[in-house]
């Protein structure tokens, strides 16, 4: 079976991407990712935090940087290179190491100064860019406006600053999902990764403290990016899709690409039976396409929008119910 596919303009063996974790932070991961069969690996991400920590904290320690703007922008600009120097070097490294694409990957809040680091990242190597956006509306005073409107200012400054491709990854909550992912595709996204996994606070009741839950995902968790793939797909968007979270097995890669996805980005699975269940990913969609007689990904991709009640489906997904008789 050909599993080749094209990701972000990036030829890929096949459409199961490593995401951006722990997993994906060291060379020796990254190879061997590479050797169990992942089609691209996304580079754990690098925080805005991370580019600007170190600035602020020398800036603090010493006040003559107060007084003087001139050193103040000198220490910045040495403190930035400092700051970032094993991430590129990760890239570098990684790209003379593997022969898969390489995605690197920000953690970002803002659209402010750090956009420019972005072309570090191209010129170190990186095949694409991955935005990992996430701007929590926490306050009272942060309308859903201003909150999409800074995703497209971010995906903007950066598609200012570099030519290799640019991916936004999104989390779930948002009024208007169509709406505003449109919006990203018309600014030059060129694909959206779907979606963003969050932690979840519980309260551990013996201390009375917020602790962390649900760490991992559960296969129950597609559903969310299968139902948004697969409309986003319908209405024709103009950016790849990637499907994340909640893919566990083969079939799940299945779904997702049945449903319009262009690559499936796993991560949770890997945590959970070892970097090299890659292969059993890999070669279970090929047995499974062999066993329904498609030749290539083509074949099958967003084969359910040919249906129009399928669609209609998952736009009323909170009114279907199980038939219980």
């Amino acid at each position: 079976m050909n599993l080749s596919t094209t990701y972000l303009g990036l030829p890929l063996n096949n459409p199961v991407v490593v995401s951006s974790s722990k997993l994906t932070g060291t060379l020796e991961n990254v190879k061997a990712c590479a050797n169990a069969g992942a089609g691209a690996v996304v580079l754990k991400s690098l925080f805005e935090e991370q580019i600007t920590a170190r600035i602020d904290s020398k800036l603090r320690k010493n006040e003559m940087y107060f007084w003087y703007p001139e050193a103040s922008e000198y220490i910045q600009g040495i403190s930035k290179g400092v700051g970032a120097e094993d991430y590129l070097k990760l890239i570098v490294e990684s790209k003379k190491s593997i022969k898969i694409p390489v995605i690197a990957s920000i953690n970002c809040v803002s659209p402010l100064e750090w956009p420019k680091f972005a072309s570090k990242i191209q010129d170190a190597g990186a095949d694409a860019l991955e935005l990992n956006i996430a701007i929590f509306p926490f306050s009272k005073d942060l309308s859903s406006q201003q909150i999409e409107d800074t995703y497209v200012q971010i995906l903007t400054e950066v598609k200012k600053q570099i030519t290799i491709p640019v991916a936004v990854k999104l989390g779930p909550f948002f009024t208007n999902m169509m709406n505003l992912s449109f919006r990203l595709a018309d600014a030059g996204a060129d694909g959206l990764v779907l979606f963003n996994r969050f932690y979840n606070p519980d309260v551990d009741i013996a201390t009375a403290k917020v602790v962390t839950d649900n760490v991992y995902s559960s296969p129950d968790e597609k559903s969310v990016s299968m139902r948004w793939i697969a409309l986003l797909s319908a209405n024709r968007i103009n950016a790849d899709l990637a499907a994340s979270t909640g893919i566990h097995y083969s079939i799940g890669v299945a779904k997702q690409l049945l449903a319009g996805a262009t690559v499936a980005q796993v991560c949770t699975t890997l945590y959970q039976n070892g970097i090299p269940y890659l292969h059993e990913l890999v070669n279970g969609l090929s047995d499974w396409m062999k066993k329904k007689g498609y030749k290539e990904i083509a074949d099958f991709r967003g084969m359910v929008n040919k249906f129009p009640e399928n669609t209609a489906g998952f736009e009323r997904l909170q009114y279907m119910k199980k038939n219980f008789e």
